[in-house]
């Protein structure tokens, strides 16, 4: 029989198990409104920006993303239901365990694999890295920029979600959950707000805290290639990709593509990963390259 907070855990999955594209929606959107009203009132920086306007390209990626899930939702669900069929990937290779460690380890997991695996090679290959670009071409970071990703960036963390479900055999309710965590988390951690710095480090040893990323947002190397994680802070500090940096002196944008007019145009932002590479103009050390 299970204990109360077991069976609470067991309704949370059977919930995102079946959870209606409605609420789905109402996540992403009370999300967006949520932070977007947290900015008026708690600002990292006062941007001199048309804020809706500033929006419009990376809501439009936000529409991309949505359009390109739901097509190939499909995939998502029959590789959920055969790993679970089949009792194949990790989670069923592992001991049995109260289901609250079994949904820990299993959105842990996916978190390394569909999010911070994906990112960190994208910073590493010159294909992904142009694709990836348009992400960071923001120069006004804000929680609309959470879902600015160009059509075939979504495509390749849809790929990387993908493989994620069937290594880890994560069931589909579990999926769900790591998914809509991850649209929050995301939403937050870009989110032009202003924590005090000792809550917002403390945060930082256990999710990705707005501080955390907003270092990975900085316009030149080293902190460019840090702090890749998603959810949370862990596979940062496992891997040795975790930096800080003080919040004062960020300057957001890519050195190698400082136009911020056409980094706030659509149609260039759809061309932006068919442009030719541009090398960096330091090194990982922050040293110039000659």
């Amino acid at each position: 029989m299970l204990s109360s907070s077991g069976q609470d855990m067991e309704q949370i999955i059977q919930y995102f198990e079946t959870i209606p594209s409605l609420h789905r929606s109402i996540l992403l959107v009370g999300g967006l409104s949520f932070f977007w009203i947290l900015e008026g009132s708690l600002p990292l920086f006062n941007f001199n920006y048309k804020k809706w306007r500033h929006a419009w390209p990376n809501l439009f990626f936000t529409i991309t993303t949505i359009i390109i899930n739901f097509s190939l939702a499909f995939l998502l669900l029959n590789s959920a239901d055969w790993v679970v069929e089949h009792q194949f990937g990790l989670l069923h290779w592992l001991p049995d365990m109260p289901l609250w460690l079994f949904v820990f380890i299993g959105v842990l997991l996916m978190d390394l694999i569909g999010a911070y695996l994906p990112h960190f090679l994208e910073h590493k290959i010159k294909p992904l890295w142009m694709i990836h670009l348009v992400h960071h071409s923001d120069h006004n970071v804000d929680t609309t920029t959470a879902n600015r990703h160009h059509p075939l960036e979504s495509v390749v963390r849809y790929i990387f979600t993908l493989l994620g479900v069937i290594l880890i055999g994560t069931p589909i309710g579990l999926v769900m959950l790591y998914q809509s965590m991850s649209l929050v988390a995301t939403q937050f951690s870009h989110a032009n707000i202003k924590l005090p710095k000792s809550i917002d480090l403390m945060l930082s040893y256990i999710i990705i805290s707005p501080d955390m990323h907003k270092t990975h947002h900085h316009y030149k190397l080293p902190h460019t290639d840090t702090n890749f994680g998603n959810i949370f802070s862990l596979w940062d500090r496992c891997f040795g990709t975790y930096s800080y940096m003080n919040r004062e002196a960020l300057v957001y944008g890519v050195d190698t593509f400082p136009d911020a007019k056409k980094n706030g145009s659509l149609k260039e932002l759809l061309k932006q990963p068919f442009q030719p590479y541009r090398k960096p103009t330091t090194d990982t050390k922050g040293n110039p390259i000659a």
